[in-house]
């Protein structure tokens, strides 16, 4: 007979001086961990969930100093077996790192965070690698094969300032990327919108709408040719055109968005195995690119807590730099 899961009990959480200001349930939803949304609202409705012993609604502003009451709540099996087999530990090389926030190089193919397939990512490596970590949050995402700047926050008022300086298109985001093709200079603003939309197997894609799409969203990309490549050695003489290396900044951070933008105006990012040339892909590979090459190079921000202006690299990891030495 299985062990049975031990029994749920009553717990009582104060507020922190960080926490101050936050509405109930996103207080709870960033505390409870692992519990589904739709429980945390049912035990807010149900009045289980108790301020300083009084009842409370689930858009009040906690107070700190305030003392909640949660009442004993089972995982779902799904977030206890996570409980019961925690991510490894890991660490990543920091770029920057103070009291606030910290900028990690994140490498090519670890997913950000768990799901969709992945059990675990960079943050549930990095909340196990720092058990004494008040928090660990992350800022905003990049895809799995992207490698490059990432932003943790330390703190939640860090948190909160710098996921509005993300929102309100404040930042500076650059990447380097090797598409196929000559790129032409003239063409140095993308603004067309993007729709999300699932395969019939649930995987998630993006592609180029119309502006009337009432589901489109508004995307712009800034893209400066670097330098024009000749294709190296193993590759067909027949890419006549070459590749470009790519400065591309994102003025609006849509899911895919540079993958998409840039293969639409027909010049796809070398070993993008969504939306790039397949084929070359194939042949690339066995020329000795392994990945997509793309890469958050430069990220210019407001420090959420000094109010200076930063700007952060990360240098091209061995494996495109082999492809494109850049002097940085």
């Amino acid at each position: 007979m299985p062990n049975a899961s031990p029994p749920a009990t009553v717990r009582h959480i104060t507020v922190d001086e960080e926490s101050a200001g936050q509405r109930l349930d996103n207080f709870l939803i960033r505390e409870l961990k692992g519990v589904p949304k739709t429980h945390i609202y049912r035990i807010i409705r149900s009045g289980e969930v108790r301020r300083n012993k009084g009842r409370v609604g689930a858009d009040d502003r906690v107070v700190a100093g305030d003392v909640l009451r949660i009442p004993p709540i089972r995982l779902s099996e799904r977030a206890e077996e996570k409980a019961a087999n925690p991510a490894p530990p890991r660490e990543f090389p920091v770029v920057f790192e103070d009291d606030a926030f910290m900028a990690i190089d994140k490498p090519a193919g670890v997913a950000v965070h768990g799901g969709s397939g992945v059990s675990f990512g960079v943050i549930e490596q990095m909340r196990q690698a720092r058990p004494q970590a008040r928090l660990l949050e992350l800022v905003h995402r990049l895809d799995r094969e992207t490698s490059g700047l990432l932003l943790i926050a330390k703190k939640k008022s860090a948190l909160k300032a710098l996921q509005d300086q993300f929102r309100e298109r404040e930042t500076g985001k650059t990447y380097l990327t090797l598409v196929k093709g000559a790129w032409p200079a003239r063409l140095k603003v993308l603004d067309q919108p993007l729709h999300k939309y699932l395969l019939p197997d649930g995987e998630r894609r993006v592609r180029v709408t119309s502006k009337d799409d009432p589901d489109g969203m508004r995307s712009v990309t800034l893209v400066r040719v670097l330098r024009r490549l000749v294709p190296p050695p193993g590759l067909p003489a027949g890419l006549i055109d070459g590749f470009s290396l790519l400065e591309v900044t994102i003025k609006t951070g849509r899911t895919h968005q540079i993958r998409v933008h840039l293969a639409s105006a027909g010049y796809p990012i070398a070993g993008d195995d969504k939306y790039g040339d397949f084929e070359l892909n194939r042949q690339l590979i066995h020329a000795g690119l392994k990945r997509m090459f793309l890469h958050a190079w430069r990220l210019r921000l407001t420090h959420p807590v000094t109010g200076n202006a930063m700007e952060l690299h990360s240098e091209l990891p061995a494996e495109l730099r082999a492809w494109a030495e850049i002097s940085q």
